[in-house]
């Protein structure tokens, strides 16, 4: 995280932190990125979703588009990284629980 630490990347994080819906959420992030890059980052949490539930690479590339080197780095990211992506899908996972979905999509 220190690689990241900065004045205008704490403000960046604040703001999100500010964000009170997923509407709130979408037209901020449009604003802030391209949507290729908001796709990309939807397509890394997805990988890392499927990749959580035992799905191979193969799978993963085929229901995503994610290149096989995308998804080695988020799968590196979840099993030896800063728990990011353990703490999100472990909370989506919760939330899914609570609203009675299913999180096996």
């Amino acid at each position: 995280m220190k690689r990241l630490q900065s004045e205008a990347t704490d403000r960046l994080f604040d703001a999100v932190l500010l964000l009170k819906s997923r509407e709130e959420c979408s037209l901020f992030f449009e604003d802030v990125c391209t949507i290729k890059e908001i796709q990309d980052m939807a397509q890394r949490l997805e990988a890392a979703c499927l990749l959580d539930r035992g799905e191979s690479y193969q799978q993963i590339s085929e229901k995503t588009g994610v290149s096989a080197a995308t998804i080695s780095r988020v799968s590196r990211c979840l099993n030896y990284g800063n728990g990011g992506y353990r703490t999100v899908i472990d909370r989506l996972r919760e939330e899914s629980r609570k609203d009675g979905k299913n999180d096996n999509k």
